[in-house]
């Protein structure tokens, strides 16, 4: 005989097609089922369908039993309304073949129903309406209206905790426990799970209005019946009401019975929780997990079976069971897992654990929550173009940035700490815009008068609907999550030569090119240690001098070993002197050249005459009304540079630019200080003012 694999191809596809679970199969069984509430139904086929649905709802019960987590059932919602809209088709069915052919006997709706109707009801109307009661209260009091009331309760929970779990599963990318790809997963795992808790939430009705329906169906199908076939058929009413009630009390029960059985797997599902692997495993695992429980439950057994009164096999029986049970766990007991026998005594986490310091982390208020999992511009995102850019701009991977929530902040505050200790704040507006006006002054628009968390400046945070009129008056626009992470960049850059630790140094030094470790090998540590290179590299991040050109760095840091004074000031001076066109072009504005402020020959002599101590630890002696000095006629002339619109840069000589930019970065955080050597010679500069 010839198998499926050897019929024609175009056959074979037409086959696959309308085979079940095909898209053309599913839509043709669906229209069947609506076809059945409006066309009669053969008692064969009427047959085949109640055995299917029976057959049906065993399978999902068994599948419900079996599942490792709820989200392994997702079609369940889809597959509750499919098996209740089965079951109200053949009610359809059944009723209509019940009143047009109930005279005819017992067989009239077919055979299925005539057996639940006869042996099921052992042959008793008011046994088998009893029974369908029972089994109607069940169903509808019990289980479908507790497991609605989880699915509920689920739902509600799962939406509400949304925002949190997105937090977490970006958290865990930011600071590298996962990668892309598994946090891609799990946020389309969780958006699985609170879309599959609001559709069972809403399923639950379907299983609830059945139950309704079936008692409406059955009360309809005694009392029509009776009026038909006193009516119509001229039976006598004995006859009438045991063979209308029998097949109407039969037809019930065959719908109840699956109801009941679809019912029972909705509740499995949704009381599954968070309960990972199959159910019997689950239950037995957490029932029988320790032997005092199963010892006590013995020792009730056997009390039980020696009162008087009480038949003892039953109760003995169970007690011999359970204290086996119990003897058998009390000789392998189970692990924490529940899983496999204890071989170790627990121990608690190493306190080294505890010591374990955030680098960089940023705590929010629960109201900023939505920042870090929204549907809008994600915090996170913009934190990996920051990380991003830190390692383009100043030649280092910033550390990962931990962001958890903080209940003992408001709302809207949040905290940024470098090295757990806090290195600024501020409040947040998640569904206003933050204004600034470029000139410096409160932009003219009605909102909430603020000030800009990272720089201090004048701005207002306003209603989205006046973006239009904001960006027309000439203000810079920005939204909560760039106002957050601007100030969490300049924090960053603030302490980014603290962040550079001992490890990335040696992971910086390991990670260059192959042709750059013989440099690497004949340095260190025969000429200078990792932590001097550290230390280095620190002094240039703290001017904001980017590390990226490594090579050029440790070449120059050899060149000034090779000197009688290794201080690392020295050393500095001098990779700073060959970074000289890096960091001039790092200062060149956009009109192509580098604004200056010069000392004055005086404040160079002033400033080299109060240099006190050995070479290698010269200390700035001035006195106090000469610094206070110093810094008015600096702040005058600064004032006077920027308000032509220049950024201008401190020049002075090498031998005290150190001591100049110790007071220059009081009185002017983030100015720059160079010394002569470190103006490229093609540099083009521009002096706009003398102190």
């Amino acid at each position: 005989m010839a198998g499926v694999a050897d019929l024609p191809a175009g056959i074979l596809a037409t086959v696959r097609q309308y085979a079940p679970g095909s898209d053309v199969g599913l839509a043709l069984g669906v229209v069947a089922l609506l076809s059945v509430l409006v066309l009669p139904l053969p008692t064969i086929l009427l047959d085949l369908g109640l055995a299917l649905s029976i057959t049906a709802s065993v399978l999902v019960l068994m599948v419900a039993l079996f599942l490792n987590r709820p989200l392994d059932f997702s079609s369940f919602p889809t597959l509750l309304l499919l098996t209740t809209l089965l079951r109200l088709s053949l009610n359809v069915a059944t009723t209509r073949l019940i009143l047009s052919h109930g005279n005819e006997g017992m067989l009239a709706a077919g055979h299925v129903v005539a057996a639940f109707g006869g042996f099921l009801m052992g042959g008793d109307v008011v046994i088998g309406l009893i029974l369908f009661c029972i089994l109607l209260v069940v169903n509808f009091m019990v289980i479908t209206k507790g497991s609605g009331r989880i699915a509920e309760v689920a739902a509600r929970f799962s939406l509400d905790s949304m925002p949190g779990k997105q937090m977490a599963i970006d958290a865990d990318m930011s600071a590298g426990l996962i990668d892309e790809t598994t946090a891609r997963r799990r946020r389309r795992d969780l958006e699985e799970e609170s879309s599959f808790y609001g559709s069972m939430d809403g399923a639950a009705k379907f299983v609830r209005g059945d139950a309704i329906a079936g008692l409406i169906i059955t009360a309809i199908n005694i009392i029509g019946g009776l009026a038909i076939g006193l009516l119509r058929h001229h039976m006598a009413f004995a006859d009438a009401a045991a063979t209308f009630t029998t097949l109407s009390a039969g037809d019930g029960l065959v719908a109840q019975i699956p109801a009941l059985l679809v019912s029972t797997a909705a509740g499995i599902v949704v009381t599954k929780g968070g309960i990972e692997g199959t159910a019997d495993v689950a239950l037995v695992a957490q029932l029988g997990r320790g032997p005092k429980p199963l010892a006590m439950a013995a020792g009730a057994a056997t009390v039980l079976g020696l009162l008087p009164g009480l038949p003892a096999l039953p109760f003995l029986a169970i007690a011999g069971l359970a204290g086996g049970a119990a003897w058998f766990r009390h000789k392998n007991p189970l692990s924490a897992a529940g899983s496999a026998p204890v071989t170790a005594v627990a121990t608690e986490p190493p306190i080294s654990e505890s010591l374990r310091m955030d680098m960089i982390r940023l705590e929010l208020g629960y109201g900023l929550l939505a920042l870090a999992g929204g549907d809008g511009p994600r915090l996170t995102e913009q934190i990996k173009s920051l990380r991003r850019t830190i390692a383009v701009d100043m030649g280092f991977v910033l550390p990962p940035v931990r962001i958890q929530d903080n209940m003992r902040l408001g709302p809207t505050e949040y905290v940024i700490s470098v090295k757990e200790i806090e290195a600024g704040r501020g409040e947040l507006r998640p569904l206003m815009l933050l204004v600034m006006d470029p000139k410096g002054g409160t932009p003219p628009l009605a909102g909430e008068a603020v000030r800009e968390p990272s720089f201090g400046l004048p701005a207002m945070w306003i209603d989205p609907a006046l973006r239009e009129e904001a960006l027309f008056r000439g203000c810079t626009v920005v939204d909560a999550p760039t106002v957050l992470s601007t100030h969490l960049t300049e924090i960053v850059r603030q302490n980014v030569a603290e962040l550079l630790s001992y490890a990335e140094t040696r992971k910086l030094v390991d990670e260059l090119p192959t042709e750059h470790q013989k440099l690497v090998s004949d340095m260190i540590p025969a000429t200078i240690s990792i932590g001097a290179v550290q230390r280095v590299l620190q002094a240039l991040l703290e001017e904001r001098v980017s590390i990226r050109d490594l090579p050029t760095i440790l070449e120059g840091i050899q060149e000034a070993c090779g000197s009688p004074s290794r201080a690392i000031p020295t050393i500095v001076a001098h990779v700073r002197a060959r970074l000289a066109r890096q960091i001039s072009d790092q200062h060149t504005g956009n009109a192509g050249y580098i604004p200056l402020l010069t000392l004055s020959p005086d404040w160079e002599a002033a400033f080299a005459e109060s240099l006190v101590g050995p070479p290698e630890e010269r200390q700035l002696a001035m006195a106090p009304g000469k610094l206070q000095e110093f810094v008015r006629r600096l702040n005058e002339v600064y004032e006077k540079a920027s308000m032509s619109g220049e950024l201008p840069v401190v020049l002075s000589s090498g031998a005290i630019r150190t001591h100049v930019r110790a007071i220059v970065e009081r009185v002017k955080p983030g100015t720059a200080v160079l010394s002569q050597l470190e103006i490229f010679p093609r540099a083009r500069i521009r002096t706009v003012g003398t102190v």
